[in-house]
This record gives C-alpha cells, sequence and structure tokens, in this order.
C-alpha cells in the first residue's frame, strides 16, 4: 500500500462531515480539559501535600458518574442524544468558569474545588452515555466505526499530549485560575461544531418502558452476550488496579524528580505521547484485526511501562518509560469502547456505554483512594511498581478467556439485521 492510500485508510473516518466537525471541535476542548485536570491536580497537591487528598479529588470527580452512569444510558437511548450532548457541554463550560472565578479571585478552598469536581461528575453521568453512541450515527460506513473510535481516542490522547505540557507552562507564569479560565474558552469549539451538525430528525422509542425494567434489560442483556461482558470485567478489573498511577504522578514530578509544575506536565505529555501513539497504531490496523488479542498485548505493555517507571531516577530515561506506559494503556478505553460499539445492538448501546463508563467512573475513583491510601504506607515508586505487577497478572489471566473469544460472522450478520430493523 503506497504511503498517500495508507493515510487516506488510517484517517478514512474523516469522509463524514458530522464527524470531522465533531473531531475539530473536541480537539480544541479536550486540550482544555487537560489543563484543568492537571491544574486541579497541581493546586490540590501544592495545598496538601497528600497523595490521599489527590485521590480524594479524582473519587469526587468521578464516582457521581458512577452513581448515575445507568440512568444517563437510559437517558441515552430515550431521548435525542445529539441535544442531551448540547446540553451538557454548556454545563461542563458553565463548571469551568466557577472553577475560574474562585481560583482568579484567590478565594477557593479544596472542598469547594471537591464540590465543583462533584458537579462535573453528574454532568459526565448524562455526557459519556450520549456522547459514545452519538459517535455511532455520525458515521455513514459502520465499517468505518471502529476507526472513528479510534482516531477519536487519539485526539483525546493528543490532548493529554498538549493540554498538561501547556497547564505547566500557564501555571508556572500565570497560575491555575487561567488554566481554568483556558478550558472555559474552549468549550465554544465544540458547541459550534455540535451547532453546525445535522442529523435525521429524531425518533423517540414507540414504548417507553419503566426505568427499573430497562435496568433489568440492560443487565439481562450483558449476562447473555460474553463477547461484551468478558470486555466489561477487564475494563473495570484495570480501571481499578491499574489505570489510577495517574494520582501517584505529581508526587513522582516533585518529590522523585525535584521539579516543579512544568515537571508534572511534562511527565503527562510523555505519557500522552504514548497514548495517541497507540490510537494511531490502532487506526491504522485492518478491519479483520483481532482487537481483543490486541487489548491483552497493550495491557501487559502497560504493566511493563509502569514498572520500569516506578524506580527509574533519571528523568530522561523515564520518560521513556512513561511513553510505554501511554501506549498501553490507551487500549483500556478505546479498544474496549470499540469492541462494545461493534458488537452490541442499537436499541442497548447507550445502556452498555453506560456499563462502560460506570466501571471507568466507579472503579478509577476507588482506585485512586486506594492507591493514595496504599502510597501513604508503601511510597509512591512501590506502589506504582505493584501496579505494573498487577497489569502482568490481569494480561494473562484474561488471556485465557479471550484468546478463542471472537466476533463470528454470524453474529455480525445477526447484528446487521437488528440495525436494519
Amino acid at each position: 500500500m503506497k504511503l498517500g492510500e495508507k493515510v487516506a485508510s488510517t484517517f478514512r473516518a474523516f469522509r463524514n462531515r458530522n464527524y470531522a466537525l465533531f473531531f475539530t471541535g473536541q480537539s480544541v476542548s479536550q486540550i482544555g480539559t487537560w489543563m484543568q485536570r492537571t491544574a486541579i491536580s497541581w493546586v490540590v497537591y501544592s495545598m496538601t501535600h497528600s497523595t490521599f487528598m489527590l485521590g480524594l479529588t479524582i473519587f469526587a470527580s468521578q464516582f457521581p458518574s458512577f452513581l448515575l452512569s445507568l440512568y444517563g444510558g437510559i437517558i441515552s437511548d430515550r431521548y435525542n442524544r445529539y441535544k442531551i450532548l448540547l446540553v451538557t457541554q454548556t454545563a461542563s463550560m458553565i463548571q469551568a468558569v466557577l472553577l475560574a472565578i474562585l481560583t482568579l479571585t484567590n478565594s477557593y478552598t479544596v472542598w469547594q474545588i471537591l464540590i465543583l469536581g462533584i458537579v462535573l461528575g453528574v454532568i459526565n453521568a448524562f455526557d459519556v452515555p450520549a456522547r459514545q453512541p452519538l459517535i455511532h450515527e455520525m458515521v455513514n460506513d459502520k465499517s468505518e466505526l471502529s476507526n472513528a473510535v479510534a482516531l477519536n481516542s487519539s485526539m483525546v490522547n493528543l490532548a493529554k499530549l498538549i493540554g498538561p505540557a501547556l497547564a505547566g507552562i500557564t501555571l508556572q507564569k500565570f497560575g491555575a485560575g487561567i488554566c481554568f479560565l483556558l478550558n472555559a474558552v474552549s468549550f465554544i469549539a465544540v458547541l459550534a461544531s455540535l451547532l453546525l451538525m445535522k442529523f435525521p430528525e429524531f425518533k423517540p422509542p414507540a414504548v417507553k418502558k419503566k426505568i427499573t425494567t430497562e435496568l433489568t434489560e440492560g443487565f439481562q442483556y450483558l449476562k447473555h452476550n460474553p463477547h461484551i461482558s468478558i470486555i466489561l470485567l477487564l475494563l473495570t478489573t484495570v480501571s481499578l488496579l491499574v489505570m489510577p498511577y495517574d494520582t501517584l504522578i505529581p508526587v513522582f514530578a516533585k518529590v522523585i524528580f525535584n521539579g516543579d509544575a512544568a515537571t508534572f506536565g511534562y511527565i503527562s505529555s510523555f505519557i500522552g505521547l504514548g497514548a495517541i501513539t497507540g490510537t494511531l497504531f490502532l487506526a491504522s490496523l485492518k478491519s479483520d484485526k483481532n482487537l481483543k488479542l490486541v487489548l491483552l498485548a497493550n495491557t501487559a505493555i502497560l504493566g511493563v511501562g509502569l514498572i520500569c517507571f516506578s524506580h527509574t531516577v533519571y528523568f530522561s530515561v523515564a520518560m521513556a518509560f512513561a511513553v510505554l506506559a501511554g501506549f498501553g494503556s490507551m487500549a483500556q478505553n478505546t479498544i474496549c469502547i470499540t469492541i462494545i460499539q461493534i458488537e452490541s445492538v442499537p436499541a442497548m448501546r447507550g445502556r452498555v456505554i453506560s456499563y462502560v463508563a460506570m466501571a471507568v467512573f466507579g472503579m478509577l475513583p476507588l482506585g485512586s483512594l486506594l492507591i493514595g491510601a496504599i502510597s501513604q504506607q508503601l511510597g509512591a515508586p512501590n506502589t506504582m511498581l505493584c501496579q505494573g505487577i498487577l497489569a502482568l497478572i490481569i494480561a494473562a489471566v484474561f488471556y485465557n478467556f479471550l484468546k478463542n473469544d471472537k466476533f463470528t460472522k454470524k453474529d455480525k450478520e445477526l447484528l446487521e439485521e437488528a440495525e436494519a430493523l
């Protein structure tokens, strides 16, 4: 395949106008989001010097999503996802404005930051179950869906590369308030892109059932679809025990490497560099590639990266391992969401994605609290070493479940029939 054809194949989802608009708007907004996340972690750690408080901050911003995501999934399946996204993105912009006002007026406390984190967690409970299935609606040729999801993840990881670096510089020169203000402004791009999109007229479900009935249907669907439930279990386990490693990054920046806010930003950016490399690799894969084996391989790569990073005292060498960890970590959300989008029927897609949101927003904050508490006793390096070892164990255990678990041609035909209905 020629270079031009390879590039065209890697970015083939951009042929869809709505998706191209979405990608453009989200690219700007996600940079602002990562600037805000980086600034919040640095501010909290600078005020408290406590890894437990770092974990509590992440817990506050994500656990509400765990509690409400199932309800968010039902709302996504019942109502117009496009309009839901307009509301949630507007609400996120208001949250960022409030955070900016507090810090720019120098009248903030840790507890105010935690409360605004809770507000964002509630918003995300409705945003994620609507946003991810909406990508499916933006792509006309469903064979391009895995490419669209991979490119979407590459955009998030590009923001993870750029956002923390910009946040580190901005924190040093202007303070956290400007980071939050820039995030608020970045939402203008995503709102503008949404307003330029065109979707077919929304047709609500003919029959609206009780919420408890729809919740039960979603659970039963997962129970009878091991293709999806095993992936969800893996994501849950990794999100609880391994992915909260980023809770410890401020400690490495300030204590291990004797750095400042810019150092913290650089470490996060190198992790982002690895992640975007991984997602571009994923986007370039052929559509018949076994994504489940790729997921297991990346989980093992994540483990190796964390083990090596944990006890490396030379900053430049550590950054190479940060890239490796970032490459491995990208698979956890990206591939899981791709598999679930492909293998779930349209009527259940919002609810299934809400279970993904529960796995991430439920386990990550609990894991952050756990990792924060353990690191108080073991220290950040030893805690991250244990997380890397656990990633290798998880990859080995789930290999036995996933090595022969393939989405068959018959499964695809049944799903296409469901799509037609």
